[in-house]
């Protein structure tokens, strides 16, 4: 079979692009039992999660950008490299400090591994087949997302909490000789790589998220924390100018003048961040309060994060007749009606029964906008912007995840704690509402964008100028942003 076999090309980035998405949401039903093992406080148990998805938020363009400079199969090959190795360092910590430090290297790889599985895939298959190869390749990252609490909760109640992170070992060993053998080399434009506003993306998002963080630990009038809040907001709005500014910055500030880009875009990173915060707080409660076995927690979850495999395709047959905005909108409501509704109803020996009408609208409501929200995206922009705007949109998407359970965390210490099942129902009810209230007002941004008609001239201008494609022949970036 030749090198640049679709065959192969599908199975091995589909692969890597599981194993990236996979430990996004793998280690929440891990906590409590890496929390037993290694100990740690809460913003501890923060950091095993954060430290992954915001190395791989700010590094995600940086990554792209390095494949197509020096060589995407390098590139990608070193990213699945880093990855692997630690993943297994992650399996041999010995303390949650070294932990800590494994998930970060781990989203560093991610981050380089992870857009160009896309790019992979591209070069290796035919315009007119390409359609069907990212729908199989969404379909595996979503199956990933969906049985991430599931797989880390049956490894960790079956075999050890470190299974969850040795799985990805003989995955990466097997994969690297085979994509140096099985994947064709391909580069992109060359340009410069914008590391003056990766440091300031990276050191300002780190500066917000170690405030928020250590907030509850050190006092908010804490000098470590205002140092990490203000210097982090200096820091994010030294990247604003600079992407105003620059030629070929990271992120060009321009796009957000469309309103179509900023709504879309601050609807994705609130939406993320009251979900993620969500499923962090709510899988500890499942099995610290409730007694269920990461297992039973796992399955538990399902009618959540499960319910995409089911609704998306309705979801994408309904933006095409009436249009995204008002499927994303509705999407939005229902999750933070199910967020709303979960808050009301946990308690120190709640049923399963009274908390899934609240898993299944949150279920449905987070379907109903990942299809829809990356046809909106796409539309925002011409059609040789569709490739920065995919990238904005999916880093934003992690900084959102990582802010997330970074606010929310900091809310439950405040009001509550792990002390009793009385005080973490007591920390978790006002995180959910507040949770709930950001997916709300991403709700009210999604409202914001302007209507199909508006969307749609932007697809006109790019065909008038002859850089529209025929379908499949420019969906790289709309299936990068549903992941």
């Amino acid at each position: 079979m030749r090198r640049g076999s679709v065959v192969w090309a599908l199975a091995l980035t589909s692969v890597a692009g599981f194993m990236a998405a996979l430990d996004n949401l793998v280690v929440t039903t891990a906590l409590p039992s890496i929390r037993e093992d290694l100990g740690g406080a809460l913003h501890d148990l923060e950091w095993t999660v954060s430290a992954y998805t915001l190395t791989f938020a700010v590094l995600l363009m940086f990554g792209a950008a390095l494949g197509d400079r020096f060589g995407r199969r390098r590139m990608f090959i070193g990213g699945l490299a880093v990855f692997t190795a630690a993943s297994a360092a992650a399996a041999l910590a010995p303390d949650i400090d070294a932990l800590i430090a494994a998930r970060a290297v781990q989203g560093v790889g991610a981050a380089v591994m992870m857009p160009l599985t896309l790019t992979l895939l591209t070069a290796a298959v035919p315009a007119d087949r390409r359609g069907m190869a990212y729908g199989i390749w969404g379909a595996v990252n979503g199956l990933a997302v969906a049985s991430g609490p599931l797989i880390g909760g049956t490894l960790t109640e079956h075999v050890s909490w470190q299974w969850i992170f040795w799985l990805n070992v003989p995955l990466g060993v097997a994969l690297l000789p085979l994509a140096r053998l099985r994947l064709s080399e391909s580069y992109g434009t060359g340009a410069p790589l914008d590391i003056r506003g990766t440091l300031l993306a990276s050191g300002g998002l780190f500066g917000i998220v170690f405030g928020l963080v250590r907030g509850p630990v050190d006092g908010w009038t804490g000098t470590t924390v205002l140092a990490g809040l203000i210097g982090g907001g200096a820091l994010l709005a030294g990247f604003v100018l600079h992407g105003s500014r620059a030629a070929q910055p990271m992120l060009p500030m321009r796009l957000f003048r469309s309103r179509a880009f900023a709504g879309i875009n601050a609807a994705s990173m609130l939406m993320f961040l009251g979900m993620f915060g969500s499923i962090f707080l709510l899988s500890q409660y499942m099995q610290g309060v409730l007694g269920y076995s990461p297992t039973e927690a796992g399955l538990r979850m399902l009618p959540w994060t499960g319910m995409p495999m089911l609704v998306a395709p309705i979801a994408g047959i309904l933006s095409d007749r009436i249009g995204g905005r008002p499927v994303v909108a509705a999407g939005l409501f229902l999750q933070a009606a199910g967020l709303g509704y979960l808050a009301t109803v946990v308690t120190a020996d709640a049923s399963y029964a009274s908390q899934l009408p609240g898993l299944i609208l949150s279920g449905i409501g987070m379907s109903l906008f990942f299809a829809p929200a990356s046809a909106l995206v796409m539309a925002s922009v011409t059609v040789k912007e569709q490739g920065i705007a995919s990238g904005a949109n999916n880093a934003l998407r992690e900084v959102g995840g990582a802010l997330g359970i970074a606010v929310m965390s900091s809310i439950f210490a405040a009001q509550g704690g792990y002390e009793t099942a009385r005080t973490f129902v007591d920390g978790l009810q006002p995180a959910l509402v507040v949770g709930a209230a950001m997916v709300a007002v991403a709700g009210a941004a999604a409202l914001a964008i302007p209507a199909r008609r508006r969307n749609a001239g932007h697809v006109r201008d790019a065909a008038e100028a002859g850089t529209a494609r025929a379908p499949g022949g420019e969906p790289l970036a709309e299936a990068a942003s549903r992941t």
